[in-house]
Protein backbone atom coordinates (compact mmCIF):
# COMPACT_ATOMS: atom_id res chain seq x y z
CA UNK A 1 0.00 0.00 0.00
CA UNK A 2 2.89 2.16 1.12
CA UNK A 3 4.74 1.74 -2.69
CA UNK A 4 1.05 2.34 -4.23
CA UNK A 5 0.96 5.57 -2.56
CA UNK A 6 4.53 6.62 -3.63
CA UNK A 7 3.74 5.93 -7.09
CA UNK A 8 0.11 7.85 -7.31
CA UNK A 9 1.67 10.81 -5.99
CA UNK A 10 4.72 10.40 -8.24
CA UNK A 11 2.43 10.16 -11.35
CA UNK A 12 0.73 13.59 -9.90
CA UNK A 13 4.09 14.88 -9.54
CA UNK A 14 5.13 14.54 -13.18
CA UNK A 15 1.38 15.19 -14.27
CA UNK A 16 1.82 18.84 -12.49
CA UNK A 17 5.32 19.51 -13.74
CA UNK A 18 4.37 18.65 -17.56
CA UNK A 19 1.22 21.06 -17.10
CA UNK A 20 3.07 24.05 -15.53
CA UNK A 21 5.99 23.16 -17.89
CA UNK A 22 8.52 23.41 -15.25
CA UNK A 23 8.05 26.17 -13.00
CA UNK A 24 9.79 24.77 -10.48
CA UNK A 25 12.77 25.72 -12.67
CA UNK A 26 11.53 29.25 -13.11
CA UNK A 27 13.56 32.35 -11.58
CA UNK A 28 13.00 35.68 -9.99
CA UNK A 29 13.60 38.88 -11.24
CA UNK A 30 17.29 39.29 -12.03
CA UNK A 31 17.97 35.77 -10.83
CA UNK A 32 19.54 33.51 -13.40
CA UNK A 33 17.33 31.62 -15.56
CA UNK A 34 17.16 28.59 -17.90
CA UNK A 35 16.17 29.55 -21.38
CA UNK A 36 15.55 26.16 -22.28
CA UNK A 37 13.15 26.00 -19.45
CA UNK A 38 9.52 26.56 -21.30
CA UNK A 39 8.64 29.61 -19.03
CA UNK A 40 11.97 30.29 -17.42
CA UNK A 41 10.90 33.62 -14.99
CA UNK A 42 8.24 34.55 -12.49
CA UNK A 43 7.17 36.74 -10.04
CA UNK A 44 7.01 39.88 -11.70
CA UNK A 45 4.22 42.60 -12.16
CA UNK A 46 6.09 43.20 -15.70
CA UNK A 47 7.06 41.31 -18.33
CA UNK A 48 10.56 39.38 -17.77
CA UNK A 49 12.43 37.63 -20.39
CA UNK A 50 15.23 35.11 -20.18
CA UNK A 51 18.18 37.30 -21.97
CA UNK A 52 21.72 37.98 -21.49
CA UNK A 53 23.11 40.67 -19.20
CA UNK A 54 26.13 42.93 -20.14
CA UNK A 55 28.44 39.66 -18.39
CA UNK A 56 26.70 37.33 -21.33
CA UNK A 57 24.65 35.78 -18.10
CA UNK A 58 21.42 34.65 -18.89
CA UNK A 59 19.09 36.41 -16.00
CA UNK A 60 15.44 37.27 -15.97
CA UNK A 61 15.16 40.93 -17.23
CA UNK A 62 12.62 43.52 -18.76
CA UNK A 63 12.73 43.66 -22.63
CA UNK A 64 13.68 46.62 -24.23
CA UNK A 65 10.91 49.43 -23.64
CA UNK A 66 8.92 47.16 -21.27
CA UNK A 67 7.47 48.35 -18.24
CA UNK A 68 9.44 48.51 -15.12
CA UNK A 69 9.75 49.34 -11.94
CA UNK A 70 11.78 52.72 -11.40
CA UNK A 71 12.38 52.20 -7.70
CA UNK A 72 14.65 48.65 -8.45
CA UNK A 73 17.57 49.14 -7.37
CA UNK A 74 20.03 47.23 -9.46
CA UNK A 75 17.51 47.76 -12.62
CA UNK A 76 16.58 44.69 -13.88
CA UNK A 77 16.63 45.71 -17.80
CA UNK A 78 19.16 44.89 -20.75
CA UNK A 79 22.69 45.54 -20.51
CA UNK A 80 22.36 48.67 -22.90
CA UNK A 81 18.78 49.81 -21.17
CA UNK A 82 18.13 51.78 -18.16
CA UNK A 83 14.57 52.21 -16.01
CA UNK A 84 13.34 56.05 -16.99
CA UNK A 85 10.11 57.75 -17.77
CA UNK A 86 9.53 58.52 -21.09
CA UNK A 87 7.66 61.52 -20.52
CA UNK A 88 5.91 63.20 -17.30
CA UNK A 89 2.57 61.12 -16.39
CA UNK A 90 3.89 58.10 -18.38
CA UNK A 91 4.46 54.54 -17.12
CA UNK A 92 8.55 54.19 -16.60
CA UNK A 93 10.59 52.16 -19.17
CA UNK A 94 13.58 50.37 -20.04
CA UNK A 95 15.36 52.49 -22.80
CA UNK A 96 18.79 52.27 -24.59
CA UNK A 97 21.39 54.20 -23.56
CA UNK A 98 23.49 56.47 -26.14
CA UNK A 99 25.45 54.17 -28.35
CA UNK A 100 23.04 51.11 -28.01
CA UNK A 101 21.94 49.15 -31.23
CA UNK A 102 18.37 50.16 -31.92
CA UNK A 103 15.31 49.80 -34.57
CA UNK A 104 14.66 53.19 -36.25
CA UNK A 105 10.99 51.24 -37.02
CA UNK A 106 10.68 50.98 -33.56
CA UNK A 107 12.72 53.65 -31.94
CA UNK A 108 13.19 52.78 -27.88
CA UNK A 109 15.95 55.26 -27.08
CA UNK A 110 15.68 57.18 -23.78
CA UNK A 111 14.45 60.62 -24.11
CA UNK A 112 17.03 62.82 -25.22
CA UNK A 113 17.94 60.25 -27.89
CA UNK A 114 17.09 59.00 -30.95
CA UNK A 115 17.22 56.03 -32.72
CA UNK A 116 19.29 56.83 -36.02
CA UNK A 117 21.67 55.18 -38.69
CA UNK A 118 25.49 55.64 -38.83
CA UNK A 119 27.86 54.98 -41.84
CA UNK A 120 28.31 51.87 -41.00
CA UNK A 121 25.21 50.41 -41.46
CA UNK A 122 24.24 50.01 -37.70
CA UNK A 123 21.31 52.08 -36.14
CA UNK A 124 22.05 52.82 -32.46
CA UNK A 125 20.87 55.69 -30.24
CA UNK A 126 22.32 58.77 -30.42
CA UNK A 127 21.74 62.98 -28.94
CA UNK A 128 18.75 64.45 -30.71
CA UNK A 129 19.65 66.70 -33.70
CA UNK A 130 17.33 70.32 -33.58
CA UNK A 131 17.15 73.19 -35.62
CA UNK A 132 15.74 76.37 -34.51
CA UNK A 133 15.44 80.14 -35.19
CA UNK A 134 12.75 83.07 -35.31
CA UNK A 135 10.50 83.44 -38.03
CA UNK A 136 9.86 87.54 -38.52
CA UNK A 137 8.42 89.75 -41.24
CA UNK A 138 10.88 90.65 -43.75
CA UNK A 139 9.81 94.59 -43.73
CA UNK A 140 9.01 95.37 -40.55
CA UNK A 141 11.16 92.42 -37.96
CA UNK A 142 8.28 91.75 -36.09
CA UNK A 143 8.17 88.21 -34.95
CA UNK A 144 5.16 85.97 -37.04
CA UNK A 145 3.61 83.53 -34.79
CA UNK A 146 1.84 80.44 -35.90
CA UNK A 147 4.33 80.27 -38.77
CA UNK A 148 4.98 76.80 -40.18
CA UNK A 149 8.15 75.28 -40.27
CA UNK A 150 9.23 72.13 -41.91
CA UNK A 151 12.85 70.71 -43.31
CA UNK A 152 13.38 68.98 -46.38
CA UNK A 153 16.39 67.02 -47.68
CA UNK A 154 18.13 67.69 -51.15
CA UNK A 155 15.59 65.69 -52.85
CA UNK A 156 12.87 67.32 -51.49
CA UNK A 157 11.60 64.99 -49.33
CA UNK A 158 10.33 65.88 -45.71
CA UNK A 159 12.93 65.09 -42.52
CA UNK A 160 10.49 66.82 -40.16
CA UNK A 161 6.98 67.32 -38.98
CA UNK A 162 5.73 70.55 -38.42
CA UNK A 163 7.08 73.39 -36.03
CA UNK A 164 4.11 76.22 -35.31
CA UNK A 165 6.31 79.61 -34.14
CA UNK A 166 5.28 80.91 -31.04
CA UNK A 167 4.56 84.21 -29.99
CA UNK A 168 8.06 85.21 -30.29
CA UNK A 169 8.36 83.56 -33.63
CA UNK A 170 10.45 80.63 -32.55
CA UNK A 171 10.23 77.34 -33.78
CA UNK A 172 12.02 74.28 -33.47
CA UNK A 173 12.36 71.42 -35.30
CA UNK A 174 13.92 67.55 -34.91
CA UNK A 175 15.62 66.25 -37.52
CA UNK A 176 17.25 63.25 -38.75
CA UNK A 177 20.97 62.75 -39.50
CA UNK A 178 23.71 59.80 -40.69
CA UNK A 179 25.79 59.80 -37.83
CA UNK A 180 29.83 58.99 -37.77
CA UNK A 181 31.05 56.10 -35.15
CA UNK A 182 31.17 59.41 -32.83
CA UNK A 183 27.74 59.94 -33.10
CA UNK A 184 28.74 63.14 -34.63
CA UNK A 185 26.10 64.40 -37.91
CA UNK A 186 27.87 63.39 -41.26
CA UNK A 187 27.68 66.25 -44.28
CA UNK A 188 24.68 66.16 -45.73
CA UNK A 189 22.51 69.57 -46.86
CA UNK A 190 18.63 70.02 -45.77
CA UNK A 191 16.43 73.07 -46.21
CA UNK A 192 13.32 75.29 -44.88
CA UNK A 193 9.91 76.25 -45.94
CA UNK A 194 8.22 78.34 -44.00
CA UNK A 195 4.53 79.76 -44.72
CA UNK A 196 2.18 81.82 -42.88
CA UNK A 197 -1.09 83.66 -43.11
CA UNK A 198 -0.45 86.60 -45.61
CA UNK A 199 2.91 86.34 -46.00
CA UNK A 200 4.56 85.05 -49.37
CA UNK A 201 5.73 80.95 -48.75
CA UNK A 202 9.27 80.96 -48.39
CA UNK A 203 11.20 79.45 -50.57
CA UNK A 204 9.17 81.73 -53.44
CA UNK A 205 9.34 84.11 -55.80
CA UNK A 206 12.59 85.75 -56.17
CA UNK A 207 13.94 83.57 -52.82
CA UNK A 208 15.50 80.46 -52.74
CA UNK A 209 16.21 77.99 -50.02
CA UNK A 210 19.89 78.06 -49.02
CA UNK A 211 21.05 74.90 -48.32
CA UNK A 212 22.42 74.08 -44.66
CA UNK A 213 25.23 71.86 -43.93
CA UNK A 214 24.47 69.35 -40.78
CA UNK A 215 28.01 69.30 -39.17
CA UNK A 216 27.26 73.05 -37.87
CA UNK A 217 25.45 71.61 -35.21
CA UNK A 218 26.93 72.30 -31.62
CA UNK A 219 25.82 71.19 -28.25
CA UNK A 220 23.03 72.76 -26.91
CA UNK A 221 23.64 74.50 -23.57
CA UNK A 222 20.27 74.98 -23.31
CA UNK A 223 17.60 73.07 -23.84
CA UNK A 224 19.70 69.36 -23.98
CA UNK A 225 21.09 67.48 -27.20
CA UNK A 226 23.29 68.99 -30.66
CA UNK A 227 21.60 72.56 -31.92
CA UNK A 228 21.32 74.10 -35.63
CA UNK A 229 20.65 77.80 -34.43
CA UNK A 230 22.36 80.42 -37.37
CA UNK A 231 21.61 83.24 -39.26
CA UNK A 232 20.41 80.78 -42.10
CA UNK A 233 17.73 79.60 -39.72
CA UNK A 234 16.22 82.48 -39.34
CA UNK A 235 13.51 82.67 -41.58
CA UNK A 236 12.09 85.73 -42.73
CA UNK A 237 8.93 85.92 -44.31
CA UNK A 238 7.31 88.88 -47.13
CA UNK A 239 4.01 90.47 -46.56
CA UNK A 240 1.23 89.14 -49.14
CA UNK A 241 -0.12 92.76 -51.10
CA UNK A 242 -2.92 93.77 -49.27
CA UNK A 243 -5.52 92.22 -51.95
CA UNK A 244 -4.08 89.11 -51.18
CA UNK A 245 -4.83 88.86 -47.50
CA UNK A 246 -7.40 88.02 -45.12
CA UNK A 247 -7.98 84.76 -46.72
CA UNK A 248 -8.99 81.26 -45.09
CA UNK A 249 -6.40 77.56 -45.33
CA UNK A 250 -6.84 74.57 -46.52
CA UNK A 251 -5.29 71.97 -44.37
CA UNK A 252 -5.55 68.11 -44.08
CA UNK A 253 -3.05 64.83 -44.22
CA UNK A 254 -1.43 63.21 -46.98
CA UNK A 255 -2.48 59.51 -45.60
CA UNK A 256 -0.74 57.20 -48.04
CA UNK A 257 1.86 54.54 -46.29
CA UNK A 258 0.61 55.75 -42.82
CA UNK A 259 1.53 59.55 -43.88
CA UNK A 260 3.76 60.63 -46.69
CA UNK A 261 6.02 63.65 -46.54
CA UNK A 262 7.30 65.70 -49.26
CA UNK A 263 4.35 65.57 -51.07
CA UNK A 264 3.70 69.38 -52.84
CA UNK A 265 0.09 69.82 -52.46
CA UNK A 266 -1.85 72.57 -54.51
CA UNK A 267 -5.20 73.90 -54.52
CA UNK A 268 -6.04 74.92 -58.21
CA UNK A 269 -9.19 76.80 -59.54
CA UNK A 270 -7.92 76.10 -62.88
CA UNK A 271 -4.70 74.12 -64.66
CA UNK A 272 -3.40 77.68 -64.95
CA UNK A 273 -3.77 79.17 -60.89
CA UNK A 274 -2.72 76.76 -58.10
CA UNK A 275 -1.89 77.78 -54.74
CA UNK A 276 0.43 75.34 -52.47
CA UNK A 277 1.82 73.58 -49.44
CA UNK A 278 4.01 70.31 -48.32
CA UNK A 279 3.09 67.84 -46.29
CA UNK A 280 5.35 67.34 -43.29
CA UNK A 281 6.55 64.21 -42.31
CA UNK A 282 3.87 62.74 -40.90
CA UNK A 283 1.60 63.70 -44.09
CA UNK A 284 0.10 66.98 -42.26
CA UNK A 285 0.14 69.95 -44.65
CA UNK A 286 -1.87 73.55 -44.96
CA UNK A 287 -2.08 75.83 -47.80
CA UNK A 288 -2.42 79.15 -46.48
CA UNK A 289 -4.26 82.26 -48.31
CA UNK A 290 -6.76 80.57 -50.31
CA UNK A 291 -9.28 83.02 -51.84
CA UNK A 292 -13.19 81.91 -51.86
CA UNK A 293 -13.66 79.49 -54.25
CA UNK A 294 -13.85 75.82 -55.93
CA UNK A 295 -10.44 74.22 -55.68
CA UNK A 296 -9.15 70.53 -56.72
CA UNK A 297 -6.53 69.83 -54.32
CA UNK A 298 -4.07 67.84 -55.73
CA UNK A 299 -1.04 66.34 -54.60
CA UNK A 300 2.53 65.94 -56.69
CA UNK A 301 5.69 63.52 -55.97
CA UNK A 302 7.75 61.22 -57.78
CA UNK A 303 6.58 57.65 -57.69
CA UNK A 304 2.86 58.20 -56.16
CA UNK A 305 -0.26 58.71 -57.78
CA UNK A 306 -2.49 61.24 -55.08
CA UNK A 307 -5.95 61.49 -55.80
CA UNK A 308 -7.47 64.68 -55.55
CA UNK A 309 -10.46 65.98 -53.57
CA UNK A 310 -12.89 68.75 -54.40
CA UNK A 311 -12.82 71.59 -51.97
CA UNK A 312 -15.46 74.57 -51.71
CA UNK A 313 -13.88 77.59 -50.05
CA UNK A 314 -15.63 80.59 -48.37
CA UNK A 315 -14.21 82.27 -45.40
CA UNK A 316 -13.88 79.74 -43.05
CA UNK A 317 -10.45 77.57 -43.15
CA UNK A 318 -11.00 74.01 -44.33
CA UNK A 319 -9.74 71.11 -42.29
CA UNK A 320 -9.27 67.82 -42.40
CA UNK A 321 -8.96 66.84 -46.21
CA UNK A 322 -7.58 63.59 -46.51
CA UNK A 323 -5.43 62.67 -49.83
CA UNK A 324 -5.45 58.86 -50.60
CA UNK A 325 -3.55 56.89 -53.01
CA UNK A 326 -4.82 56.37 -56.38
CA UNK A 327 -4.68 53.10 -58.50
CA UNK A 328 -4.07 54.80 -61.54
CA UNK A 329 0.05 54.08 -63.04
CA UNK A 330 2.19 56.37 -63.30
CA UNK A 331 4.68 57.79 -66.38
CA UNK A 332 8.25 57.48 -67.42
CA UNK A 333 9.04 60.80 -69.13
CA UNK A 334 12.02 60.95 -71.45
CA UNK A 335 13.09 63.85 -73.55
CA UNK A 336 16.40 65.32 -74.84
CA UNK A 337 17.99 68.80 -74.49
CA UNK A 338 20.55 70.44 -76.68
CA UNK A 339 23.28 72.42 -75.54
CA UNK A 340 23.99 75.27 -78.09
CA UNK A 341 26.65 78.09 -78.20
CA UNK A 342 28.85 76.65 -74.98
CA UNK A 343 32.12 75.88 -74.00
CA UNK A 344 32.29 72.09 -74.11
CA UNK A 345 31.89 70.13 -70.66
CA UNK A 346 28.92 71.94 -69.30
CA UNK A 347 25.77 69.85 -68.74
CA UNK A 348 22.27 71.00 -66.80
CA UNK A 349 19.59 69.12 -64.75
CA UNK A 350 16.01 69.63 -66.35
CA UNK A 351 13.28 69.60 -63.60
CA UNK A 352 9.60 69.43 -64.01
CA UNK A 353 7.19 72.34 -62.35
CA UNK A 354 3.43 72.38 -61.96
CA UNK A 355 1.81 74.46 -64.57
CA UNK A 356 -0.64 75.72 -61.58
CA UNK A 357 2.33 77.62 -59.66
CA UNK A 358 4.27 78.71 -62.46
CA UNK A 359 5.13 82.83 -63.10
CA UNK A 360 6.12 83.67 -66.83
CA UNK A 361 7.54 86.76 -65.53
CA UNK A 362 10.24 85.36 -63.34
CA UNK A 363 9.91 81.07 -65.22
CA UNK A 364 9.86 80.27 -61.54
CA UNK A 365 7.64 77.66 -59.90
CA UNK A 366 7.12 74.20 -57.72
CA UNK A 367 9.19 71.70 -58.09
CA UNK A 368 7.21 68.64 -56.76
CA UNK A 369 9.98 65.91 -55.00
CA UNK A 370 11.69 63.73 -57.50
CA UNK A 371 11.00 65.42 -60.46
CA UNK A 372 14.50 66.17 -61.67
CA UNK A 373 17.07 64.98 -63.58
CA UNK A 374 19.55 63.84 -62.06
CA UNK A 375 17.21 63.03 -59.34
CA UNK A 376 19.62 64.95 -56.78
CA UNK A 377 23.65 65.77 -57.17
CA UNK A 378 24.92 68.26 -59.51
CA UNK A 379 23.26 68.60 -62.82
CA UNK A 380 24.79 66.32 -65.50
CA UNK A 381 22.22 66.36 -68.32
CA UNK A 382 23.86 67.04 -71.89
CA UNK A 383 21.33 65.02 -74.05
CA UNK A 384 18.71 62.28 -73.47
CA UNK A 385 17.19 62.63 -69.81
CA UNK A 386 14.22 60.12 -68.35
CA UNK A 387 12.40 61.29 -65.39
CA UNK A 388 10.69 58.12 -63.50
CA UNK A 389 7.39 57.82 -62.31
CA UNK A 390 5.78 61.13 -62.79
CA UNK A 391 2.19 61.78 -61.27
CA UNK A 392 -0.42 62.82 -64.05
CA UNK A 393 -0.88 66.75 -64.15
CA UNK A 394 -0.01 69.78 -66.36
CA UNK A 395 3.72 70.37 -66.16
CA UNK A 396 6.14 72.76 -67.77
CA UNK A 397 9.49 71.47 -68.79
CA UNK A 398 12.67 73.35 -67.59
CA UNK A 399 16.41 73.03 -68.32
CA UNK A 400 19.32 75.52 -67.59
CA UNK A 401 17.03 76.51 -64.68
CA UNK A 402 19.99 76.10 -61.69
CA UNK A 403 23.44 78.01 -61.51
CA UNK A 404 24.98 76.04 -64.01
CA UNK A 405 26.24 78.40 -66.55
CA UNK A 406 23.27 77.77 -69.04
CA UNK A 407 20.32 79.12 -69.53
CA UNK A 408 16.89 78.12 -71.93
CA UNK A 409 18.19 79.52 -75.28
CA UNK A 410 15.80 82.85 -75.72
CA UNK A 411 16.01 83.18 -79.51
CA UNK A 412 12.82 82.84 -80.45
CA UNK A 413 13.42 82.84 -84.06
CA UNK A 414 14.34 79.19 -84.23
CA UNK A 415 13.11 76.17 -83.03
CA UNK A 416 13.45 74.41 -79.43
CA UNK A 417 13.57 77.46 -77.71
CA UNK A 418 9.92 78.27 -76.68
CA UNK A 419 8.91 77.23 -73.07
CA UNK A 420 8.04 73.66 -73.30
CA UNK A 421 4.54 72.90 -71.42
CA UNK A 422 2.94 69.53 -71.25
CA UNK A 423 0.20 67.36 -69.99
CA UNK A 424 0.78 63.84 -68.21
CA UNK A 425 -1.95 61.76 -68.38
CA UNK A 426 -2.75 58.59 -65.51
CA UNK A 427 -1.93 54.87 -66.32
CA UNK A 428 1.30 53.35 -66.74
CA UNK A 429 3.76 53.58 -69.52
CA UNK A 430 6.05 55.95 -71.05
CA UNK A 431 5.90 59.43 -72.57
CA UNK A 432 8.13 61.67 -75.24
CA UNK A 433 8.62 64.93 -74.37
CA UNK A 434 8.47 66.63 -78.15
CA UNK A 435 10.32 68.64 -79.39
CA UNK A 436 13.98 69.01 -77.54
CA UNK A 437 15.03 72.24 -76.44
CA UNK A 438 17.95 74.01 -76.53
CA UNK A 439 20.10 75.89 -73.63
CA UNK A 440 22.92 77.95 -74.12
CA UNK A 441 25.91 79.96 -72.22
CA UNK A 442 24.38 81.76 -69.41
CA UNK A 443 26.05 85.55 -69.16
CA UNK A 444 27.83 86.17 -66.51
CA UNK A 445 26.07 87.98 -63.55
CA UNK A 446 28.78 89.83 -61.88
CA UNK A 447 26.52 91.74 -59.47
CA UNK A 448 24.85 92.14 -57.34
CA UNK A 449 23.62 88.77 -56.29
CA UNK A 450 25.96 86.63 -57.95
CA UNK A 451 26.54 83.82 -55.49
CA UNK A 452 23.43 84.64 -53.43
CA UNK A 453 20.86 87.01 -52.81
CA UNK A 454 22.56 90.13 -51.17
CA UNK A 455 21.80 93.14 -48.83
CA UNK A 456 22.32 96.50 -49.88
CA UNK A 457 22.43 99.42 -48.67
CA UNK A 458 21.51 102.09 -51.44
CA UNK A 459 20.27 101.10 -55.29
CA UNK A 460 22.73 99.42 -56.81
CA UNK A 461 24.79 99.30 -60.23
CA UNK A 462 23.78 96.30 -62.49
CA UNK A 463 26.54 95.01 -63.51
CA UNK A 464 27.07 91.51 -66.13
CA UNK A 465 29.17 89.73 -68.51
CA UNK A 466 29.15 90.02 -72.27
CA UNK A 467 28.59 88.13 -75.09
CA UNK A 468 29.98 87.82 -78.47
CA UNK A 469 28.76 89.60 -81.25
CA UNK A 470 25.71 91.38 -79.80
CA UNK A 471 24.52 94.37 -80.53
CA UNK A 472 22.38 95.40 -77.53
CA UNK A 473 21.44 94.45 -74.19
CA UNK A 474 18.12 94.78 -71.94
CA UNK A 475 17.41 94.54 -68.41
CA UNK A 476 14.56 94.20 -66.21
CA UNK A 477 14.18 94.25 -62.76
CA UNK A 478 11.01 92.54 -61.40
CA UNK A 479 9.87 92.37 -57.84
CA UNK A 480 8.99 89.45 -55.45
CA UNK A 481 5.25 89.17 -56.23
CA UNK A 482 6.54 88.82 -60.34
CA UNK A 483 5.83 92.47 -61.18
CA UNK A 484 8.21 93.97 -63.97
CA UNK A 485 9.33 97.27 -61.87
CA UNK A 486 12.01 98.77 -63.95
CA UNK A 487 13.82 98.19 -67.20
CA UNK A 488 16.33 99.93 -69.16
CA UNK A 489 17.02 99.00 -73.16
CA UNK A 490 19.31 99.06 -76.36
CA UNK A 491 22.11 99.66 -74.26
CA UNK A 492 25.27 98.99 -76.27
CA UNK A 493 27.83 96.81 -76.34
CA UNK A 494 31.62 97.82 -73.89
CA UNK A 495 33.51 96.10 -76.69
CA UNK A 496 35.98 93.26 -76.29
CA UNK A 497 35.42 91.20 -73.09
CA UNK A 498 34.52 94.40 -71.67
CA UNK A 499 31.38 94.00 -68.55
CA UNK A 500 28.24 96.12 -68.98
CA UNK A 501 26.24 97.71 -66.39
CA UNK A 502 23.60 100.54 -65.46
CA UNK A 503 22.28 102.21 -62.64
CA UNK A 504 19.12 100.97 -61.44
CA UNK A 505 17.03 103.51 -60.70
CA UNK A 506 13.64 102.01 -59.50
CA UNK A 507 11.80 100.97 -56.64
CA UNK A 508 13.94 99.87 -53.54
CA UNK A 509 11.92 99.72 -50.42
CA UNK A 510 12.52 97.71 -47.14
CA UNK A 511 11.88 94.08 -46.85
CA UNK A 512 11.16 93.40 -50.67
CA UNK A 513 13.23 91.03 -52.74
CA UNK A 514 14.52 92.49 -56.46
CA UNK A 515 16.06 90.67 -59.21
CA UNK A 516 17.74 92.07 -62.37
CA UNK A 517 18.26 89.79 -65.34
CA UNK A 518 20.01 91.08 -68.69
CA UNK A 519 19.43 90.14 -72.30
CA UNK A 520 21.71 90.02 -75.09
CA UNK A 521 20.49 90.70 -78.21
CA UNK A 522 21.67 90.56 -81.94
CA UNK A 523 19.72 92.40 -84.87
CA UNK A 524 15.65 91.71 -83.34
CA UNK A 525 16.46 88.18 -81.66
CA UNK A 526 17.67 87.26 -77.83
CA UNK A 527 20.62 85.02 -77.87
CA UNK A 528 21.42 84.73 -73.90
CA UNK A 529 20.39 86.26 -70.47
CA UNK A 530 22.15 85.89 -67.19
CA UNK A 531 20.99 82.78 -64.83
CA UNK A 532 17.25 82.62 -63.48
CA UNK A 533 18.75 82.43 -59.50
CA UNK A 534 21.30 84.76 -59.69
CA UNK A 535 20.92 88.79 -59.77
CA UNK A 536 18.57 89.09 -56.55
CA UNK A 537 19.37 91.45 -54.21
CA UNK A 538 17.17 93.74 -51.04
CA UNK A 539 17.41 96.83 -48.95
CA UNK A 540 19.39 95.41 -45.89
Amino acid sequence: MKNARWLVCAALGLVFAQACGGCSDAAGPGEVCDPEVAEPCEGSDFTLVCRADAQGDTRCLHPDGGRCDIEDDPSICGPDASCVVPAAGEDSRCLLSEAAACDRTNDQCAPGLVCEATESGEDRCHTELFVQGQVFDSTTLDAIEGAQIIAFNEEGSALSDVSVSDASGAYRLQIPALRDAEGAPVQQFFTLRGSAADFQTFPGGLRTALPIDTTTAVADAEGGGLVIDTAQTDVALLALPESDQGFASISGRVDIGGGLGGVLVVAESDPDTGISGVSARNGAFTIFNVPPGEYQVRGYIAGTQVEPEQVSMADAPVDNVVLTESAEGLKDVSGQIQIVAASGGLQSSVVFVVASTFDEVSVRGEVPAGLRAPRSGAPNIDGEWTIEGVPAGDYYVLAGFENDELVRDPDEGISGTELVRTTIEAGEGSFDVTPSFKVTAALDTVSPGAEGPEGLSEPPTLTWGPASNAQSYDVVVFNAYGDIVWEATDIPPAGGNTNLSVDYDGPFEEGMYYQFRATARRADSAISTTEDLRGVFYKQ
